[in-house]
């Protein structure tokens, strides 16, 4: 089986394609052979450092042109990049890091490191972008997590940094949709695992990347028309945001390049799935779910979620098992944790946690979930953000799912407060739509017409602030915590329906 290394396969790209733009952002672009010799010259400085075979070299880059150099660099040095985020505070970036133990860090670092470091804008004349000898690390990429925990961990891909060239054309591309001489956009942050494996598949497959430093919903939509973009993975929340667009002005954008819209990473509302399969047609919609670990997952297609709605896909027989508490196999339609098979467990290790498994040794990344009569797989919520009202299970993500399809609302976030009598109640912190009202009246009728009793929350709080971070992730653990100190410490900030 041949195989060839990452960063020989953008050299093979950059000699082929030479001028042809790679990647492209607000802040600057580069050509294929710009993209080559620039990252030949990082992998000589990060050499220079003392950076070796198999190290971790921590990334904390903003999306630009200068991450995906800095990162082919690190590939053609024969490291692994561990990616965070450039405005990680202090404190959490000095744990992930002391937690890494990297040979260097390029970014701006908000704590005291003593190791070698680069700086955002580094000068790398002095460094020659002659080819470098093939060099590819064990891992191809390592993604720091907080973890349904809430301590920091490293997800190490164990993936080499290798790809069978023959395959063709190279898998995983062609199963998303991305071939050579395509045009990728990407609107997320590149720290995220959804964006950085999309932008690299992009690459090595021959992909242009366009980037956004940030997202807006209405440039998503202008990006898409003048690069005339054929593939995008975006989160729900985007999604939303740019449905959220007058319908002017959402259909004043020419759309007909788009071959794939992939979203995944959070669970997406019916309502939103349903209106974009309507708005661009079910065959240029689909839904991967898996975890960053890697081991296992499913995907649907918009016509298949239209027969399954809120389904995430028929996983493949040994893929995974829903179980209940004592291991054994869920009933169809009974709500079980999700553990992947135990081949899964070959494709990651953790650093600083260790994985959930089950008697058989698959693993759990903390999902739960049910399989219909057909094997269909329909999320719940996480163990972790699992509420006990009284005996009864509560899952957050149902809650949210009925509040966001409120007029007023552009998304919620459901946690678990403690109660002395029922043990803890459902509280709903609420983020309104431009020029909606928070009208309790209306919510809780909206609400009371949709779920059980035992679901309604308890208590309601309007949030001036995303409740999501940059990846379009809520922040329930920061949430939580933060709202149950808040209740230890006889604070009021929860409204009662009356």
């Amino acid at each position: 089986m041949p195989r060839t290394s990452i960063a020989a396969i953008i050299q093979g790209h950059a000699q082929r394609k030479g001028h042809e733009p790679a990647v492209t952002y607000p802040g600057g672009a580069l050509t294929w052979d710009e993209l080559d010799r620039r990252s030949n010259r990082r992998a000589r400085m990060l050499s220079s450092l003392g950076v070796g075979h198999d190290d971790l070299v921590v990334v904390m880059l903003p999306n630009g042109v200068e991450f995906h150099e800095a990162v082919l660099g690190v590939w053609k040095a024969g490291a692994t990049p561990c990616l965070l985020p450039a405005k990680l505070p202090g404190r959490e970036a000095s744990d992930i890091v002391a937690l890494a133990e990297p040979a260097a860090v390029i970014g701006d670092i908000p704590f005291a490191f003593e190791g070698p470091s680069i700086a955002p804008g580094a000068l790398l004349d002095e460094f020659s972008d002659d080819p470098l000898e093939d060099a590819g690390a064990s891992s191809w990429k390592a993604v720091a997590s907080g973890g349904s925990s809430g301590r920091p961990k490293i997800i190490v891909d164990t993936m080499p940094a290798y790809i069978d060239t023959d395959a063709a054309p190279y898998a995983p591309f062609a199963a998303f949709g991305l071939g050579d001489g395509g045009v990728v956009l990407n609107p997320g942050p590149l720290y995220h695992n959804m964006p950085f494996l999309f932008t690299s598949f992009a690459l090595l497959a021959g992909a242009q990347v366009v980037g956004m430093n940030r997202f807006d919903a209405e440039e998503f939509l202008r990006l898409v028309e003048i690069h005339k973009v054929e593939f995008v993975a975006v989160v729900p929340t985007m999604m939303q945001r740019i449905w959220a667009l007058p319908e002017k002005v959402r259909n004043g954008y020419d759309l007909s390049s788009l071959k794939s819209v992939w979203h995944l990473s959070a669970p997406c509302p019916q309502w939103v799935k349903r209106a974009w399969i309507e708005w661009l047609g079910p065959d240029r919609i689909f839904e991967a779910y898996g975890g960053t670990e890697g081991g296992g997952g499913t995907m649907i297609t918009g016509r298949e979620w239209l027969a399954k709605p809120g389904s995430v896909g028929r996983p493949a027989p040994g893929v995974l098992r829903v179980l209940r508490v004592d291991g054994n196999d869920a009933a169809p339609f009974e709500v079980g944790e999700i553990y992947f098979a135990p081949a899964g467990s070959e494709r990651f290790r953790y650093m600083g946690a260790d994985a959930r498994k089950d008697a058989a040794g698959g693993y759990s990344i903390g999902d739960l979930g049910h399989l219909d009569e057909d094997g269909y797989l329909f999320l719940a919520d996480r163990r972790s953000d699992l509420i006990l009202r009284g005996g009864a299970n509560v899952y957050p993500a149902e809650v949210e799912a009925v509040l966001d399809e409120h007029p007023s609302i552009l998304t919620s976030a459901v946690v678990g407060l403690p109660d002395e009598d029922l043990g803890q109640r459902v509280h709903a912190i609420v983020q309104l739509r431009e020029g909606g009202r928070f009208d309790l009246a209306s919510i809780g009728a909206h609400v009371s017409e949709r779920l059980a009793k035992y679901k309604w929350p308890a208590s309601y709080e309007l949030s001036e602030i995303s409740l999501r971070d940059d990846a379009g992730k809520l922040r329930r653990n920061a949430l939580k915590d933060e709202r149950a100190h808040w209740v230890g410490a006889g604070r009021s900030f929860a409204i009662e329906p009356s």
